[in-house]
């Protein structure tokens, strides 16, 4: 009975438990709601703020209509809804839900209590339901004792009487009988009493046996009611509401953020949309509409002649036709030159810009919308490798931008220059096209002196020491050159015949053994033979590595060799080739020039390595065992990986590295190499010496001798055996010309023009008409004889297919053509002076005809955009 007296006490104090949890859960979300009404209040304030901030800005700028602007709108628009819907939800935490909260506690405590007062009733009646049970257990324990006693009491009666009887049958006949009837009578009567007194509590016994299973079992139902039943109901009224009241609560919160985020979701869809309508080149448009008197292209400039001069176009007249002509040739070797080396600087712009949009669109550098947070904001410290590895992007992305902006100012001033030649080329090639329809006079066969330069040989050096296997500072005092002449020669070979460094593995292949030797051999010798000969390319990037590897010291001092390794633990690009600067400044004038040389000439390699497959890396393992090497010989394998970084990047930084022509003079490299005017000389020719002349606006036809694949848009694709078509010389490997109807360019060396006879009287004709005898460069390497190879996919030979003899009388059929169809458009009246000079050329001696055919000049193929010469390139 006191357990269950305790027990129900407990069940109070837990329910009076419960109660104060709810009402503090309800404090402290009613505190919460608060607080986040507040924040939400003061961010939607904030953001309104911002919002008019810069609403006022755009309204004091002008609207330009742009995608970008239409973006911005977007976004404020966005901004504005976000901040009045989290001001409502700001509203409705801080009054409505938390009042509803406040009513919640309320009813919760008066529920709890009236809960209270109907759980005590019902412990009440369960505790007098227990009292009663146990007041007819000891009922019924009573009665059971009092029939136990009786039950006892009558048996001992028995006994008695048994006992009585016994005695009497033993004192016989002779005991008096009155006594033995007052002795039976007296314990009948014993007896009878007894069996009343037993009968009596056995009935009282069983009365309260029933009364006592009576209220057990009552006890037990009502036990059962109260811990099965009337507990949970009792429960459930306290928390009658509770949840109801949470849910409603919640359920507001939940409708309001969900309100806001669909806000949100539909403010960033619009806001994608308007991402996804960025129009670069709209918007350029736009401002240049916008701003058109800013933006529009002036009036062009009109001429204005000086105090009456009435010749407002160039004159071609004789006095200065041979002038204007020298000048358009000129003019074409030029713009030819600038026009590919434009088209090359537009694929490297083109290549360089993709490359720094993938730089900044890089997934290290501006995370993606589904990286988390914890992958966003990671513990300092905790990753270093993946901060290192950022910088060094962000580091190479930097460096990426500063040669795109290099290229683009390249590219625009190589453009302009372009435009500025064509103009001249175009208004020169008008003006000698017309005086040549207005005038034509067929002159007298002249002897013209003809001022050409042909090679001759370098002075052979008085240094008495070796060439190859020398110190390389003892062999720059004692000759005098700056640039070693093997170094210089093999450069200028590999320049002039690399066909714009698009050979494959220049510098990995080798070349013919013998070969190197032989040209070893004539270098030890003082002599030159590159200046004329046809060596192998290979063979001469062989002789080139052969002598840097032989140099006893290398190129690089051994005192450097540790510091210079020690630079390429440093990270950061433009670090590293500032300490490698402050190490190599150190290095005596001599070394500097022939480094700088060097270097540069291996950066202009790699800016091909898309076609020649020679990347920084791989011309660092091709020079960096020859260049530097250490004393100690047993650790150069296992610091060859650091002489190859070392060495690339100082071919990637060589310009920041080594210092410019006017801190340090002396010889630089140049990428478009001619020979020296120190090694050419003027020789005058008389008589029917070498003539050129311009050739027409004829159109030849020419055999493809192999397949070619174009590798730009502006070159044309073509079979072995397919016709082609030929307009004008692009440069020396290129012509102008269409196959099937394209226009486009064609490679030099992949076709073989064909060329009909032309008669003995065109020539003798020829011979007289008007020359042309321009001073040129003549370089006498030509690579177009060359056993240079081309590999790849395009099928390339491995030497040049051999010309006839007829095809390198092109440029006669040209100008044959051209006389006679000058002959036809002149006047009649002109027709005896021209009857007379035929006449005159036909009496014209043998041998010179034959002298003036032969004399004509071979197409040379030299390098690409040669300076200095002015090679014969017809206008477009």
């Amino acid at each position: 009975m006191k357990d269950l007296r305790a027990q129900l006490t407990d069940q109070i104090k837990i329910l009076d438990s419960q109660v104060e949890v709810k009402q503090q859960q309800l404090s402290d979300l009613s505190e919460f709601l608060r607080r986040r009404g507040d924040i939400e209040a003061e961010y939607a304030r904030a953001l309104d703020k911002l919002t008019e901030r810069f609403t006022h800005k755009t309204k004091k700028k002008e609207q330009w209509g742009q995608s970008v602007c239409q973006v911005w709108s977007v976004l404020l628009t966005q901004t504005r809804l976000e901040s009045r819907e989290h001001a409502a939800l700001g509203d409705t935490c801080c009054n409505t839900l938390t009042q509803w909260l406040a009513h919640n506690t309320e009813d919760t405590h008066r529920l709890h209590k009236r809960s209270k007062e109907v759980g005590i009733q019902m412990q009440d009646e369960l505790l007098k339901v227990t009292t009663e049970l146990q007041t007819a257990l000891k009922t019924y324990n009573q009665y059971h004792t009092d029939c136990l006693i009786a039950e006892g009491k009558l048996k001992e009666a028995e006994r008695l009487e048994e006992r009585h009887t016994g005695k009497s049958a033993e004192l016989g006949p002779g005991q008096s009988g009155g006594q033995r009837r007052s002795s039976v009578k007296k314990m009948e009567r014993l007896m009878e009493k007894r069996h009343g007194r037993v009968q009596e509590t056995q009935l009282k016994c069983t009365k309260a046996r029933n009364d006592y299973l009576l209220n057990l079992a009552a006890a037990n139902a009502a036990m059962n009611k109260y811990y099965l039943q009337d507990v949970s109901t009792l429960i459930d009224c306290c928390d009658l509401g509770f949840h109801l009241s949470m849910e409603r609560v919640i359920k507001c919160y939940l409708a309001s953020r969900c309100r806001i985020q669909k806000t949100e979701d539909a403010g960033l869809k619009q806001l994608e949309a308007a991402v996804t309508s960025l129009d670069q080149s709209g918007d350029r448009d736009a401002l240049l509409q916008q701003h058109d008197s800013a933006f529009c292209l002036p009036f062009r400039f009109n001429y204005h002649p000086h105090e009456g001069d009435q010749v407002c176009e160039v004159s071609a007249e004789s006095q200065v036709r041979y002038e204007l002509e020298t000048r358009f040739q000129q003019l074409q070797s030029r713009l030819a030159a600038v026009t590919l080396e434009t088209e090359e600087v537009s694929k490297t712009l083109k290549a360089t810009l993709t490359a720094l949009l993938d730089s900044m669109c890089d997934s290290d550098c501006n995370p993606s919308p589904d990286m988390s947070s914890s992958q966003l904001h990671e513990p300092p410290g905790g990753s270093t490798a993946p901060k290192l590895a950022l910088a060094k992007r962000r580091a190479n992305q930097q460096e990426t931008e500063t040669y795109y902006f290099t290229k683009v100012k390249e590219f625009l001033t190589s453009s302009s220059l372009t435009s500025k030649l064509q103009a001249k080329h175009d208004l020169l090639h008008d003006a000698i096209q017309k005086a040549s329809h207005i005038l034509f006079i067929i002159f007298p066969r002249m002897q013209c002196a003809r001022s050409v330069r042909v090679r001759k040989s370098r002075p052979v050096s008085q240094f008495c020491h070796t060439l190859f296997t020398t110190d390389i500072l003892s062999y720059i005092q004692s000759s005098g050159q700056q640039i070693p002449v093997v170094v210089e020669s093999c450069i200028r070979f590999i320049n002039l015949h690399g066909d714009k460094y698009h050979v494959e593995n220049v510098f990995i292949v080798p070349g013919s053994q013998r070969e190197v030797n032989l040209i070893r051999d004539a270098f030890e010798r003082g002599e030159d033979p590159l200046s004329d000969s046809e060596c192998d390319l290979d063979s001469v990037a062989g002789v080139l590595k052969l002598y840097f590897r032989g140099l006893e010291p290398p190129l690089f001092p051994y005192d450097s060799y540790n510091q210079l390794l020690e630079c390429v633990q440093i990270e950061a690009v433009t670090e590293k080739a500032a300490q490698i600067k402050a190490i190599v400044s150190t290095f005596p004038r001599p070394l500097l020039i022939v480094m700088r040389y060097l270097f540069a000439f291996l950066n202009h390699v790699s800016q091909y390595s898309d076609e020649n497959m020679m990347q920084p890396y791989n011309l660092a393992v091709c020079f960096g065992p020859s260049l530097l090497r250490g004393l100690d010989s047993d650790d150069a394998v296992a610091r060859q990986p650091q002489v190859n970084d070392l060495v690339k990047t100082m071919i990637l930084q060589h310009d920041i590295i080594f210092p410019g022509q006017s801190e340090l003079p002396g010889p630089v490299y140049e990428k478009h190499m001619t020979l020296e005017q120190e090694y050419c000389e003027p020789i005058t020719e008389e008589g029917d010496g070498e003539t050129e002349h311009l050739p027409s606006e004829d159109e030849w036809e020419a055999v493809a001798m192999f397949d070619y694949v174009a590798r730009s848009p502006a070159e044309l694709s073509f079979k072995q055996g397919e016709l082609l078509i030929l307009h004008s010389k692009a440069s020396c490997d290129w012509w102008r010309g269409e196959v099937g109807g394209v226009k486009g360019l064609i490679p030099h060396k992949y076709i073989s023009p064909l060329i009909c006879e032309t008669t003995q009287s065109d020539e003798r004709a020829h011979s007289q008409s008007l020359r042309v005898c321009p001073n040129r460069m003549r370089v006498n390497s030509d690579s177009a004889s060359l056993p240079g190879r081309q590999r790849g996919s395009e099928g390339s030979p491995n030497r040049k297919p051999p010309t006839s003899p007829a095809a390198r009388h092109l440029p006669i059929r040209q100008m044959n053509s051209v006389f006679k169809e000058l002959l036809s458009r002149q006047p009649p009246v002109q027709s005896s002076t021209l009857a007379a000079a035929s006449a005159a050329a036909v009496a014209a001696p043998s041998s010179s005809s034959s002298s003036s055919s032969s004399s004509v000049p071979v197409a040379k193929k030299g390098g690409f955009g040669l300076r200095g010469r002015a090679l014969f390139r017809p206008s477009d």
